[in-house]
């Protein structure tokens, strides 16, 4: 199926690994140009390396932390004419609430939530009157919060809202705002929340695996960014202010 996203510029964040890099991958094998950001700037020249490598795409990286404003403030102002926006920076610790100490919890929202707000913003106002399409991964946990990730389902529902929100009424602009919900995708961040899970449970993170329910095994990165890649196309024209869910039917069960 062509997308029709050859000649498309894409911007995404936390693109060095994981969901990122694979969403980065995906629309580079659609035809567009990258622009990868995160913030260890030896893992986005491998990212983007791997992507060269495998497409025809023009790749450009930004080594930034997006939880400070000005960083977001001044990669939108030296990159007005991205045609599509996936804000994917930002992993929310697992943990209950007496156990994220509010150090942690507000330098997570800073990246994530906050971070999306602020991308959000700027981007909308660049892509004001001509075609573009923000995406934002964004999780589960808001949609089925539990007690164990309290922090993560505070700020997913909030990005949840935020872009319901915005897709509502953003087609008189122009633009298309929707979000996706991954479950468990195969990332190192699986391993780590899993880890964290494991301590509170059994009282120790090498028992992590015991977690996970062989019948319904993690998805892979691959799935979340094949789906970036329909909505960011005109094959979703309709779709804006909605929440795709990709969790193997974990919020069903």
């Amino acid at each position: 199926m062509d997308l029709g996203l050859q000649g498309k510029t894409a911007l995404i964040t936390g693109a060095s690994k994981g969901i990122g890099r694979a969403t980065a991958m995906a629309l580079a094998l659609e035809g567009c140009d990258v622009h990868l950001v995160a913030r260890s700037a030896r893992d986005l020249e491998d990212a983007a390396a791997g992507i060269r490598a495998a497409s025809m795409a023009k790749v450009k990286i930004s080594a930034l932390d997006l939880s400070v404003s000005d960083n977001v403030t001044q990669l939108c102002r030296d990159n007005p004419n991205i045609d599509i926006l996936v804000n994917n920076a930002g992993a929310i610790p697992a943990g209950t609430i007496e156990s994220v100490d509010e150090q942690t919890w507000r330098a997570a929202w800073d990246l994530k939530v906050f971070g999306y707000i602020n991308m959000c913003r700027a981007t909308y106002a660049n892509m004001r009157g001509r075609c573009g399409v923000i995406i934002n991964i964004i999780g589960t946990g808001g949609e089925r919060p539990m007690t164990y990730y309290a922090a993560g389902a505070g700020g997913n529902a909030a990005l949840m809202g935020l872009t319901r929100a915005l897709g509502g009424r953003s087609t008189q602009d122009g633009i298309r705002v929707v979000g996706i919900n991954p479950g468990m995708i195969e990332t190192e961040r699986l391993v780590t929340m899993q880890r964290t899970q494991a301590d509170l449970k059994f009282g120790d993170p090498e028992r992590w695996r015991e977690l996970l329910d062989p019948d319904f095994p993690p998805g892979q990165p691959e799935h979340i960014a094949d789906m970036v890649a329909f909505l960011a196309s005109d094959r979703s024209a309709n779709t804006t202010g909605t929440i795709i869910t990709i969790d193997g039917g974990g919020c069903s069960r």
